[in-house]
């Protein structure tokens, strides 16, 4: 109940004018979102890489309602890409949302957008893993990955939600085809017809995916590369410890080695893990969201952690 108002939130106007004008939610809001221009993101990533972690940008935003729009974020990732270029040493790559750049809109003006960021990309050696959304746009958001592979990038990455029963399926595909992946469990509300309604079989599912694409990693002896911008085939998004534990059991056991997969987590959660998960030599790559788009996310964020939601009430109520 309690996860469903907060997603409501996190698409009310209303609430979104009330609490981005209150000066104490970006305090509490900034343990998840490092800053809101690209130069505070550049420098949280510099730091996340001193201390052995490498990292993927993430501007904040999605469903653009125009062109107009959709161009303006395009050229806000341009930037971006351009930044890295000139920051070689940076081991980042950028994650970017289809809908922000149109796929809502118009799927030709998002895939002659997409085309124009992966060259750009490329040009600034950058790989550009394209975020899944809900299932609207999960065929649409496939078919353009394709669609760029077609053309020759092959600077462009997957995520697969483990909650769709096509998962397996679509994992399969792309593996086939030299698409890397990330998988993570799914966090938006889907019908009972297209994703499992209980956790524990997207819990299971996520441990069969992982199993699939570790083979497929130690058969292709997929591995990071050297600056750290382009990941090993397998990425395994999550904080759940039970998920982890299974990875590292199931590496170990076939013998894929730590530099074959990644492990993913958000900036400002589970910390601890992140550390622990780094000392033990395994890859850990943060999450870095940034931009004045952060309220959404932040409201996502608190649906995933109850305990931060009373700290965050507290507050908004003490005079």
């Amino acid at each position: 109940m309690l996860r469903s108002i907060l997603i409501y939130f996190s698409k009310a106007t209303w609430a979104q004018n009330l609490i981005m004008n209150w000066g104490y939610a970006w305090k509490i809001a900034s343990r998840f979102v490092p800053g809101t221009k690209l130069e505070q993101a550049l420098q949280v990533a510099g730091e996340l890489n001193g201390k052995g972690y490498v990292t993927s940008l993430n501007q904040l935003g999605e469903h653009t309602h125009t062109p107009d729009d959709a161009q303006s974020v395009a050229d806000e990732i341009y930037k971006i890409l351009d930044a890295l270029g000139k920051e070689l040493t940076l081991k980042t790559n950028l994650s970017i949302k289809l809908t922000q750049i149109g796929l809502g809109l118009d799927e030709t003006l998002c895939a002659e957008i997409l085309e124009r960021i992966l060259a750009r990309a490329k040009k600034n050696n950058t790989f550009i893993r394209i975020d899944m959304e809900d299932t609207p746009y999960t065929e649409k958001t496939i078919n353009l990955i394709y669609a760029m592979k077609a053309k020759g990038y092959d600077n462009v990455g997957a995520v697969i939600q483990a909650y769709l029963y096509r998962s397996e399926a679509d994992v399969r595909r792309l593996i086939n085809d030299d698409v890397l992946i990330r998988i993570v469990k799914g966090a938006y509300k889907e019908p009972a017809d297209k994703a499992y309604p209980n956790k524990a079989d997207t819990d299971a599912n996520y441990d069969l995916l992982t199993k699939i694409l570790f083979d497929a990693s130690l058969d292709k002896r997929s591995s990071l590369s050297a600056d750290g911008r382009i990941p090993p085939l397998p990425a395994l998004a999550t904080h759940d410890e039970k998920r982890v534990a299974f990875a590292k059991s199931y590496a170990e056991k076939i013998g894929l080695p730590k530099n074959g997969f990644e492990f993913q987590m958000l900036y400002g959660i589970r910390r601890d893990l992140q550390e622990q998960l780094m000392k033990d030599g395994y890859i850990v790559r943060v999450y870095i969201p940034f931009g004045p788009q952060w309220y959404p996310y932040f409201m996502r964020r608190l649906a995933e952690r109850p305990a931060n939601v009373w700290f965050f009430v507290s507050n908004f109520f003490r005079k």
